[in-house]
């Protein structure tokens, strides 16, 4: 059986932790930002946690990680 692929935009948005939880980045902060207030922006700084009804479908587009 051939190897599985990873999904290439999935292997640019999401981190896997070494105890397996998936980090993610928010969305919203890459344009239009002169508009958007500086609570919002920095709200958006660092990184989550996947949510949890969505984590097998993010399992499933990192079979390697």
């Amino acid at each position: 059986m051939p190897k599985m692929k990873t999904k290439s935009g999935a292997k640019k948005r999401f981190t896997v932790s070494a105890s397996g939880r998936i980090k993610r980045s928010f969305a919203y902060k890459r344009h239009i930002l002169t508009k958007k207030d500086t609570k919002t922006k920095r709200q958006l700084r660092g990184t989550t946690e996947v949510h949890a009804a969505d984590k097998a479908m993010v399992r499933s587009m990192l079979p390697y990680a």
